[in-house]
C-alpha cells in the first residue's frame, strides 16, 4: 500500500518527525542503554539574538548608561550579582539559583568574524563551523553519530538518543548518519503514530532488505516512528512532571523533558528554543515578556529536579545566535551585535558565579562588544566533561575546555 499524498500531509507533525527520526531510537526498546544517574544536557536556545547586556547589567558602568539613557536597566531595578553588575529584574528565579551555588555565567562568548546575519550565525552556533565554511552536520548530530558507531554500541544498539522539543529539527542535531528526534509531545506523538494513515501503511508494506531504497527506507521510517512513539509515550507516564510550570512553550517543552528525566529515558541532550529575541524595537516590553517565561519554566523545572535527586545529573546550558550592540537605536531597541553571554545552570557545577569579566564596553569593535571566548570552548568542556565524548574528533580541532564543570 502506497501513502497517498494528502493522508501524509493530514498527519502534520508525525510526518515531521517520521522524516526525521533515527533508526537508533528503536534501540531504546532495550532499558538501562543510559545508565543510571548519567548526565543529561539540556540546550536553550534564546533565538532572534537576546541582549544580553540588559540581561547581565553592568550597573556601575557609565558607557553602559551613556549609550542606552532610556533603554538601560536601572541598577536600583537590577538583581545584584556583586557590587558590578545584576541580573534583568524579570531573572528572580536565576538569582536564586545563583545565590544557590547552581548558576555559572560566561560572558563574551563568540567567535572570530562574526556574522549578523540570523541564519547564518545560527548555522555557525549550530555545526560549530568556522565563520567561512558550510558544514552540513550539527554539533550535537555528530556526537550521536560517534555513540552509534560500531565500537559505541552496546549489544548493537546506540547507547544514548537526542530529543528536541519542536516540530522540526535544528542542524544542530542532524549528524552524518544518524540524527535526533523532533517532538512537540510524547502522547500526541504517540496518538499521531496510532492513526490509520501509519499503522496500516507500515503493517501493510514488506521491506525488500534495501534499506537505501526510498520506499524502503520510508516505511522502515515509519515502522520505527511507532516504536520509539510507544516508548517515549510509555516511559513519559512512568513518573509525570507535576511542578508548577506556566502555561506556556517553554514551559510545557520543560515539563515535557522533566518527565522524561525523571523516567529515567535514554537520551542524554534534550534541546528546546524560545524567542523571538530579535527586539529591533520596543525592546523593554518584548524581552521582559520572553524572560518571564525562561524565569518561570526555569524555577519549576530546577526546583522538581532538585525535590526528585536528579539536579546533579542535569546540566542547563543557554545560548543566543548573537547579541545585540552597546548602543540603543532610535526605535526603542537595539540592533544584531556581536558576542554574549551563556549561562550554565545545575547541581554539579564545579565553577559558579561569574565566570570571567564583564565585557570591555570601553573596547570596542566598530560599537560591538569583542569576544573573548570561543563558543567552541564550551561545546569541547560539554563533550569532553559533561558527556564524556571526544570533542576534538567531533569539533575538528582543538580547543581548550573550560572548568566550569
Amino acid at each position: 500500500m502506497l501513502i497517498k499524498r494528502r493522508d501524509f500531509l493530514k498527519s502534520g507533525s508525525l510526518a515531521t518527525a517520521s522524516l526525521f527520526l533515527p533508526r537508533f531510537l528503536k534501540a531504546a526498546e532495550k532499558p538501562g542503554l543510559l545508565p543510571p544517574g548519567a548526565n543529561k544536557l539540556v540546550i536553550i536556545q534564546l533565538s532572534g539574538g537576546n541582549d544580553g547586556l540588559n540581561t547581565v547589567v553592568p550597573v556601575r558602568n557609565d558607557i553602559y548608561y551613556k549609550e542606552r539613557p532610556r533603554l538601560g536597566i536601572k541598577r536600583e531595578a537590577a538583581l545584584p550579582l556583586d557590587a558590578d553588575c545584576g541580573l534583568h529584574p524579570s531573572l528572580g528565579a536565576l538569582k536564586s539559583l545563583y545565590d544557590r551555588g547552581e548558576l555559572a555565567i560566561l560572558n563574551s562568548v563568540g567567535y572570530p568574524n562574526p556574522d549578523r546575519s540570523h541564519f547564518r550565525s545560527m548555522d555557525i552556533w549550530h555545526s560549530a563551523s568556522p565563520a567561512d565554511e558550510y558544514w552540513q552536520t550539527g554539533w550535537l548530530g555528530r556526537y550521536l553519530d560517534a555513540q552509534c558507531n560500531g565500537s559505541a554500541r552496546r549489544n548493537g544498539h546506540c547507547q544514548t538518543a537526542v530529543l528536541e522539543i519542536d516540530d522540526t529539527l535544528s542542524l544542530a542535531l542532524k549528524g552524518e548518519k544518524f540524527k535526533g528526534l523532533a517532538l512537540q509531545d510524547p502522547q500526541k506523538l504517540y496518538n499521531a503514530a496510532h492513526s490509520p494513515y501509519f499503522t496500516d501503511y507500515a503493517a501493510a508494506h514488506v521491506t525488500g532488505g534495501n534499506d537505501e531504497a526510498p520506499v524502503d527506507y520510508l516505511y522502515k521510517t515509519l515502522a520505527d516512528t511507532l516504536s520509539s512513539a510507544d516508548y517515549l509515550y510509555q516511559q513519559g507516564r512512568r513518573k509525570p512532571a507535576g511542578g508548577n510550570y506556566p502555561n506556556n512553550e517553554l514551559g510545557k517543552s520543560l515539563k515535557t523533558i522533566a518527565s522524561l528525566i525523571l523516567s529515567d529515558t535514554d537520551a542524554s541532550v534534550y534541546y528546546v528554543s524560545i524567542g523571538s529575541f530579535d527586539t529591533h524595537i520596543n525592546q523593554e516590553g518584548q524581552q521582559k515578556r520572553l524572560f518571564e517565561q525562561v524565569n518561570g519554566a526555569l524555577a519549576a523545572f530546577s526546583d522538581e529536579l532538585r525535590s526528585n535527586g536528579k539536579w546533579n545529573e542535569v546540566l542547563v546550558a543557554t545560548f543566543s545566535e548573537f547579541g545585540r550592540r552597546v548602543s540603543q537605536n532610535a526605535s526603542g531597541g537595539t540592533d544584531h551585535g556581536t558576542a554574549n553571554q551563556m549561562f550554565f545552570m545545575g547541581g554539579a557545577l564545579r565553577q559558579k558565579g561569574l565566570l570571567n569579566e564583564l565585557p570591555d564596553l570601553g573596547d570596542l569593535d566598530e560599537g560591538d562588544l569583542k569576544f573573548k571566548v570561543d563558543f567552541r570552548q564550551v561545546y569541547a568542556t560539554l563533550l569532553n566533561n559533561w558527556l564524556g565524548a571526544d570533542a576534538r574528533n567531533l569539533l575538528g580541532a582543538e580547543f581548550e575546555p573550560l572548568k566550569f564543570v
